[in-house]
């Protein structure tokens, strides 16, 4: 995938709905873990990955991201980590949504819709968050860890 993808791609991408591929269980990563869940949408035309990461030092830190077609991120949550700072200077907070804009990829952060994530100081339950947000409508099977 390369800049040619239009902003108008990535939007539907986004919003189309996702399914889990089979009924694999997922462990909820530990700290400095990472776990990549395959996702489709449901006529199968279309693949997707969920990336859930934790940090392995700052125990709050970690990121939630959703890429459509392998490697195009629609959209990532970064939380507990430092400031972002946009392609026209602008300083977004520590906790921020990284949205796909044609030309910039996922360059551009904005801040976290409380609309759309209301437990932003619980990963676990933003996670769940995060998977509405991307309309993940049968989400995959993720077990909760001892430290999540």
């Amino acid at each position: 995938m390369d800049s040619n993808f239009t902003q108008a791609e990535a939007e539907a991408l986004l919003a189309l709905e996702k399914r889990r591929v089979d009924a694999s269980q997922w462990d909820y990563p530990d700290f400095g873990g990472r776990v990549t869940v395959p996702l489709a949408s449901f006529d199968g035309r279309e693949s997707f990955l969920l990336d859930v990461r934790r940090a392995r030092i700052n125990l709050a830190k970690g990121n939630y991201q959703n890429r459509g077609r392998q490697v195009v991120v629609l959209a990532r949550l970064d939380f507990g980590g430092g400031p972002h700072r946009n392609p026209d200077g602008e300083g977004i907070g520590s906790t921020h949504l990284h949205l796909y804009r044609e030309g910039y990829a996922d360059k551009w952060a904005f801040q976290v819709p409380v609309e759309h994530f209301s437990h932003l100081d619980d990963p676990w339950l933003t996670l769940g968050d995060f998977m509405r947000f991307c309309n993940i409508v049968e989400p995959p099977v993720i077990q909760r860890g001892l430290f999540t």
